[in-house]
């Protein structure tokens, strides 16, 4: 059996490599910009956060090591860990990301890929439930 070049490729280059997962982050963190409750979870410049997560997922999806060259392994659970996060976080992370994937233009079959494993992560990461209060 004869393998097509889209068989090939990782989901990081179908997608169309580093410049759509930078877009990619660029696009959610505009969404956070514009939700108080998300956004007081970020430091005050989004810079970090923002080249963070493009370089997490470009790794994830197949792309170039360099978050873990430069962060070591994700550790996701335990570096969000600091901050509450419950249904409502949740979801309004799920929200924007769901936003920035179609308004970068994601593709099928990847966008219902990228959207499953962000739904995913999302819920992994809760550790809080509505009754707790919030500490900031």
């Amino acid at each position: 059996m004869v393998e097509t070049m889209a068989e090939q490729q990782t989901p990081y280059e179908a997608v169309g490599g580093e410049e759509t997962f930078f877009r990619l982050a660029d696009a959610f963190y505009r969404g956070v910009e514009s939700d108080p409750p998300l956004r007081e979870l970020y430091p005050p410049d989004l810079e970090g956060p923002r080249e963070r997560l493009a370089l997490f997922l470009i790794q994830y999806f197949g792309g170039p090591h360099t978050y873990m060259e430069k962060r070591g392994h994700p550790r996701l659970r335990m570096r969000h860990m600091p901050y509450v996060i419950d249904q409502t976080q949740r979801d309004a992370w799920v929200t924007h990301m769901s936003a920035a994937v179609d308004e970068v233009g994601i593709a099928e079959p990847y966008r219902t890929d990228m959207l499953r494993y962000f739904g995913d992560a999302a819920t992994f990461l809760m550790n809080a439930d509505q009754t707790q209060p919030h500490v900031h």
